[in-house]
């Protein structure tokens, strides 16, 4: 365990291994131990880092009014220099997506590769009408939610929204994973998770298209429909191609079935050298 001071709060990372830098972020109210899987098979070939971004896990609370995926990305870039972690693969899966995405659009030339996990470009998944989406913001909503309820139960309530929609579970579909997973979400203080929320819903994700740094995107078959759109949009401009979709997996694909998507990355990582 390490950490690194930041604006307004201080960083936990966690560094195994030599090689290549390999840098994994995580989801929105998830940690680093989300990777605990890949950190396991990666640490022996690859300079494995793991963070907690502000308001997650061991991070925790900062002294930020507000977070932003831009914010997250310079706290990125922060780490990276204080590791002299030079021409990195960058990993990231769900808001870690977004982050590398605004790290990929910001500073292509000094990224080795980059994986996109079940990868989104804007929250909603959905395309809005230009103009309607601040007259749409759950934010209200899901400040009073929070503060009757807590973070747990409103995050079953956001995950029961999204399988009506659906028709099928979307996060996991492994109850460990999703037992886990919803460990991790009462981590979050109420605060931060509104903070997160609103990073998340306030990002649109930069432009990629010109961008030439070779790209791997990877969903679960099981991923919701709108989300696999975003990762095929995604996949088009930076992959020129289709997206890696893994079986037995759903949104958290790289904990679902760990074997199947450390396999792909191998194989990606492989081209790369």
């Amino acid at each position: 365990m390490a950490t690194l001071p930041v604006d307004g709060g201080t960083l936990w990372y966690e560094e195994r291994g030599e090689g290549v830098p390999l840098v994994f972020v995580h989801g929105g109210w998830s940690n680093g131990d989300a990777w605990r899987a890949q950190l396991r098979h990666f640490a022996d070939s690859h300079r494995v880092v793991t963070l907690d971004l502000r308001g997650h896990g061991r991070t925790g609370a900062t002294d930020r009014a507000s977070y932003s995926v831009e914010l997250f990305t310079e706290d990125l870039r922060r780490l990276l220099t204080h590791l002299d972690a030079t021409r990195p693969v960058l990993c990231g899966i769900s808001l870690g997506s977004m982050v590398v995405q605004e790290y990929l659009a910001r500073h292509p030339e000094s990224v080795r590769g980059a994986v996109f996990a079940g990868a989104i470009q804007s929250m909603p998944p959905v395309a809005l009408p230009a103009g309607v989406k601040p007259f749409l913001s759950p934010l209200p909503a899901l400040s009073l939610s929070l503060s009757t309820t807590g973070p747990r139960t409103t995050f079953r309530t956001m995950l029961a929204s999204i399988r009506t929609a659906t028709g099928g579970p979307w996060l996991s579909l492994d109850p460990a994973v999703r037992a886990r997973a919803m460990d991790a979400v009462g981590d979050v203080s109420h605060e931060e998770f509104l903070k997160v929320f609103d990073a998340l819903y306030d990002y649109e994700s930069s432009a990629l298209s010109g961008v030439e740094t070779p790209a791997l995107v990877v969903h679960g078959a099981s991923e919701a429909a709108p989300v696999k759109r975003q990762s095929a949009r995604l996949a088009a401009a930076v992959a020129d191609g289709d997206p890696t979709s893994i079986p037995a997996a759903a949104h958290l694909v790289n904990e679902d079935n760990p074997r199947a998507f450390n396999t792909v990355c191998e194989e990606f990582f492989g081209r790369l050298d």
